[in-house]
């Protein structure tokens, strides 16, 4: 938990003292002998640690799971197999899957504050535009989604400005040439994480074109994450939504 939440529980009465003490007194790091999990980076960030799945054995994918739902009451992991979940859920059968994203969870009952709008140029966006909507909503965000808006029919953007434009940060996903960004960018007045996603044909370079568009983009207030990383757009669209509810 954060340390604003910890404080609040001493508050109230729903923690003692010597327990809100034990808590900080915890090892700032589970050392499992193959890894290391950061359990206090809540405290220090006000996010917990998030698993990347992919390329971990299923027995280390579990324990390290298991460790992080235990310390937390939830775990997020991100690019997960199917195979993974089907380990996961012997042990933790309320863990949920998510195909599409290729999210791995269990998810304690949140209030969701403020709104981000995660908008793609085509469908072949949405994988990774859930990805990062899915990882917004899990740290606390309200998400609009507004998907298949991209330049090939502005018409179809133009009909949904009205929600873009009232969202407290904005995550243009898209491939090909990656315009979406740049559009979005000259249209709304808070900040635009650009998404460059791997989806196009050869000249597209696995998304390396996408990337270089919506990095050399003429249009303000536009950040780029890394290829296909929906998670680090859905991670700093809610750092962004959180400084946007505040100031409210």
């Amino acid at each position: 938990m954060e340390l604003r939440e910890l404080l609040e529980k001493v508050r109230t009465g729903e923690i003692t003292v010597n327990e809100a003490a034990s808590y900080l007194r915890r090892e700032p790091f589970e050392e499992m002998g193959y890894a290391k999990l950061d359990m206090h980076r809540e405290i220090r960030s006000g996010f917990s640690e998030v698993i990347f799945c992919s390329g971990k054995t299923d027995e280390h994918l579990l324990r390290i799971f298991g460790k992080l739902y235990e310390a937390n009451g939830e775990a997020l992991g991100t690019r997960a197999e199917a195979r993974q979940y089907e380990r996961i859920r012997k042990t933790y059968p309320q863990a949920v899957y998510d195909p599409v994203s290729r999210i791995l969870k269990i998810e304690k009952p949140k209030k969701r504050i403020g709104k981000i709008a995660v908008c793609t140029a085509g469908t072949a966006d949405i994988p990774v535009a859930e990805e990062a909507a899915q990882t917004a909503e899990y740290f606390g965000t309200n998400v609009e989604r507004i998907y298949d808006i991209g330049v090939s029919g502005l018409h179809r953007m133009l009909s949904k400005l009205e929600e873009i434009q009232s969202a407290n940060c904005v995550v243009a996903v898209a491939g090909m040439e990656g315009a979406l960004a740049s559009v979005l960018g000259g249209l709304v007045d808070k900040p635009v994480i650009a998404v460059p996603t791997s989806v196009g044909y050869g000249a597209s370079l696995h998304g390396l074109s996408a990337l270089l568009t919506m990095i050399n983009s003429c249009a303000n207030g536009i950040a780029v994450v890394n290829i296909d990383n929906g998670y680090g757009a859905g991670y700093m669209a809610t750092q962004i939504n959180r400084l946007g509810v505040r100031d409210e």
